[in-house]
């Protein structure tokens, strides 16, 4: 052993056991980096508890190209600062913390929120304090685990490796030369849409449900894939000059007149009406929390938005809500919008958060889209509520401060506001308001209880806020048509544990499995004057539909036709009025994958005349 341990400490210029040593040191890095990709991929097995996560890894280590996807990165890692260090345990650290770092963010992000760590993620930096800030961080024995891993590693790497390299032109070749193995793994593995075809390992996951795609094909690899939609990708077959042609077959119709009605839009933070879960619909106390939103929705149009996301992302509901977008890129200059739409038709375009601007860039972001005015925490409502409060109880100021700000305006207002009450996670321990739910009357146990309960609580609230607007509106002699909408189904537990309660499979090859994950209540409202002056009751089933057709469906209420876009959005709806980003679509066969025929045709061209709507900018 002293022996071995002489060999290793050797200096490397020595000729002594060179060969071995070499050997040594390739064999035991390489070996290193791969242990660290294995345990990314425990900690992606094990991510989603209703997985059998025993199955999903050894499905890892039977299919050659997930595996090697996954373990390559780290492997490269460790090479490349060995040969920008000079030392081995530098190099393990570094690839260790880097990739680790990776699987742990994803691990516990999919563990609160069901929803994966995306490329996309990294520029909400900022706000990660802020979305995790409420939630509890279960530190499992894998976290511990992992840590004994890293320590044992740094110990191996310190006492067990040869020093590194003091040559200057070997250093600077091995570098160089992982640098450019990384890149054009990037770029030719790991950006290659049909290699990550090759990677389907759908045996123990649903094929449907998006974080389980990711999870069964491990983590560093779909982490790296979703880098590409952070670049510009136009869809397949696009070509600007066709696409503008396209959408110049529809121009814009003005809103007459006569018509000319303020429109207010309000999204509802996780808001959803639980009385839809077969469970719930029979409590008591939980119908009576949506006995006047029931009433609301009997005396408007009503029906449910299939949206995208689910317990977060809310920014994406409400961008689709402005844009009419079914997909979209980050918003960084003056973008084409429904809001641009009413500011040229002269109406006041503003709107309301009470959280702050910074938050999903939404005081660029809201500019971009054409408002002219818009307040936040930092600009208004940090002098009325602070902004921990307004998680629990604020939608009856935010209301109260809509009702004031568009008495104040003159002329035609488009307002269109973000409620931040109701944001989860919702406390585990008993609520200091109205128990809705107990074990007895309702089969869950004490902290799927808590967990319903201070939820329904704010929900009340916010409930009881609505009734207030719309009366303040019926008094109104401006004619006024109020949407509300939820952007996304509440978080429920970490790993949807109250969802599992509820006996919810969440089964997304099932319209009804994928309404009870995605669905979301909307109304379209209209107080007696903005009947009067549009001839319309607004009463009846609006139907469901992705968001990105609710300002359509309000235009329809309406009477309004709109912009050109929206024209060939209503020939889209027809054809499906699901248009979802995981490629799902309804049509009378049912929930499907893919479109076939003249309709795909037509997607087609509805997607990359949309992409050119929104490069063009403003």
């Amino acid at each position: 052993m002293k022996k071995l341990f002489r060999i290793l400490r050797l200096p490397p210029e020595a000729e002594e056991y060179k060969t071995a040593r070499r050997l040594w040191m390739a064999l035991a890095l390489t070996g290193l980096g791969c242990c660290v990709g294995v345990l990314s991929l425990v900690f992606s097995a094990t991510a989603y508890v209703k997985l059998d996560s025993a199955a999903l890894f050894r499905s890892y280590l039977e299919h050659p190209w997930i595996l090697l996807l996954n373990l390559l990165p780290p492997v490269l890692l460790i090479w490349l600062f060995y040969f920008l260090t000079c030392r081995a345990w530098a190099g393990f650290l570094s690839s260790f913390t880097l990739t680790i770092g990776v699987a742990l963010v994803n691990y516990f992000k999919i563990r609160l929120r069901s929803d994966p760590f995306l490329a996309a993620d990294l520029r909400l930096a900022a706000e990660a304090k802020g979305i995790v800030g409420g939630y509890t961080l279960d530190i499992t024995w894998l976290v511990w685990f992992a840590l004994g891993c890293l320590i044992a590693g740094l110990l191996f790497t310190l006492f067990l490796l040869p020093r590194g390299l003091r040559g200057w032109q070997e250093r600077t070749f091995g570098g160089l030369s992982c640098m450019v193995l990384m890149a054009v793994a990037f770029v030719s593995l790991y950006l290659n849409p049909e290699i990550y075809q090759k990677t389907t390992n759908i045996q123990h996951i649903n094929q449907w449900s998006d974080v389980e795609v990711f999870v069964s094909k491990g983590g560093p690899y779909p982490f790296l894939y979703s880098f590409r939609d952070l670049f510009p990708t136009p869809p397949p077959g696009y070509n600007q000059k066709a696409a503008a042609v396209r959408l110049a077959e529809y121009p814009d119709s003005p809103i007459p007149e006569g018509k000319r009605v303020s429109v207010m839009g309000i999204m509802l933070e996780a808001f959803c009406d639980l009385t839809d879960f077969a469970a719930l619909e029979g409590q008591e106390g939980v119908a009576q929390v949506y006995a006047p939103w029931h009433d609301l929705e009997r005396r408007s149009v009503s029906g449910n938005l299939l949206t995208n996301i689910f317990a977060g992302g809310t920014v994406d509901t409400e961008w689709a809500f402005l844009t009419g977008y079914s997909t979209h890129q980050d918003f960084r200059s003056p973008t084409d919008s429904y809001v641009w739409y009413f500011r040229d038709q002269g109406y006041q375009t503003f709107g309301s958060h009470p959280g702050y601007g910074w938050f999903y860039n939404r005081q660029n972001v809201n500019q971009y889209l054409g408002f002219e005015d818009y307040w936040f925490t930092e600009n208004y409502y940090g002098q009325l509520v602070e902004p921990t409060a307004a998680l629990w109880n604020s939608d009856s100021l935010l209301m109260e401060e809509l009702l004031s700000q568009l008495k104040q305006n003159t002329g035609p207002c488009f307002s269109f506001s973000v409620t931040y009450q109701n944001h989860g996670p919702y406390g585990e321990d008993p609520t200091q308001g109205t128990a809705y739910l107990t074990p007895a009357g309702s089969g869950l146990t004490e902290t799927s209880c808590n967990i319903l309960n201070n939820y329904l609580n704010g929900v009340s609230k916010t409930i009881g806020a609505v009734e207030q607007l719309t009366e303040g509106l019926e008094a109104l002699d401006e004619p006024v048509v109020l949407v509300l909408f939820g952007d996304h189904k509440p978080w429920a537990g970490n790993g949807n544990s109250v969802y599992t309660e509820l006996g919810e499979e969440f089964d997304l090859s099932t319209l009804e499995g994928f309404s009870s994950y995605y669905a979301t209540p909307y109304l379209i409202w209209a107080n007696s004057a903005a009947k009067t002056a549009l001839d319309r009751e607004f009463l009846g089933d609006g139907g469901a539909f992705s968001p990105c057709f609710l300002m359509q469906e309000l235009f329809d209420q309406c009477g309004w036709e709109g912009p050109g876009f929206m024209k060939l959005a209503r020939e889209m709806r027809a054809v499906t009025p699901l248009v979802h980003v995981r490629d799902l679509f309804w049509t009378e066969s049912g929930l499907v994958n893919r479109l076939e025929g003249e309709q795909a045709e037509f997607y087609q061209d509805y997607l990359c005349t949309q992409y050119y709507r929104e490069q063009r900018g403003r």
